[in-house]
């Protein structure tokens, strides 16, 4: 499988990370950049073809993966459509939608592909969906090389990727921004920043590790730990009081909505 990443950003470099940790050979990955410098970058890191030479890097490839801005992807389609070849498609970009990658592409070899941050350190979980001309081996292809920077999801319905937008692909900021406040409490409460950091990151990492292996529901795992008049009900009933998890639930569903919005809004370019 030979593929040629458009765009060489952070998301294509985890990628390209994952991929020749997994055993793909330098020689079968292709990146094409319009910065000649980053160019350079990538093949000092990684040991392979970079150019910014749009028909030479998608020649001969398998599959080409549209790794730039989604304000940059229209453009970018405009130059690309002439050179396909029956190449599969597959887009990182976030809101664009499948149906007009498509028509922008004149291709429905396309798989649209929501990964997250987490994806840098190979931890990442991303959310998959194919137009239905992707073949079950195209989808294959997809699979691993997404699976190559952490777990993937296939998804029935294209609407279902707002959904993973607002939870998985923006979810890392909502972790980062509870981990910022418990932070702030902790030296409220006169613990050092280092010692901040770890309590709170490690109960993180503790909390999240049990709820994956433990085949208890989280709700039940929640009950365990709070003791009747205790300290853990005591923050937890100053929680209901301030409606947290309203808030939270509120949260993700406007940050569906703006997927939804974004998918509308690119999607008008043209």
């Amino acid at each position: 499988m030979k593929i040629t990443f458009i765009g060489g950003g952070n998301m294509a470099s985890a990628l390209l990370g994952g991929l020749l940790k997994q055993g793909f050979a330098a020689s079968d990955l292709r990146v094409v950049e319009v910065s000649a410098e980053n160019c350079q970058r990538l093949r000092a890191t990684f040991g392979i073809e970079a150019g910014t030479d749009l028909a030479a890097g998608i020649q001969g490839q398998d599959v080409i993966v549209l790794a730039v801005k989604p304000q940059q992807l229209y453009d970018l389609t405009q130059n690309l459509a002439p050179l396909l070849n029956g190449q599969l498609l597959i887009s990182i970009a976030a809101g664009i939608r499948a149906s007009d990658l498509a028509r922008w592409l004149n291709s429905a070899q396309l798989v649209r592909a929501m990964p997250n941050t987490p994806a840098l350190i190979q931890q990442g979980v991303t959310g998959l969906y194919a137009l239905p001309a992707v073949s079950p081996a195209q989808c294959e292809f997809a699979s691993a090389i997404l699976g190559a920077v952490g777990s993937t999801i296939w998804l029935t319905e294209e609407s279902q990727l707002d959904a993973v937008t607002a939870l998985s692909g923006s979810g890392p900021a909502y972790v980062f921004y509870f981990i910022e406040a418990m932070q702030s409490a902790a030296k409220d409460l006169g613990l050092d920043a280092e010692q901040a950091k770890r309590l709170v990151i490690d109960t993180f990492l503790g909390a999240s590790a049990l709820a994956n292996v433990s085949t208890d529901t989280v709700e039940v795992l929640r009950a365990r730990v709070t003791s009747k008049n205790g300290t853990t009900e005591r923050a937890l009933i100053s929680m209901e009081n301030a409606q947290v998890k309203q808030h939270i639930i509120n949260a993700v569903h406007a940050a569906a909505r703006r997927s939804q919005e974004m998918g509308a809004e690119l999607g008008r370019i043209a």
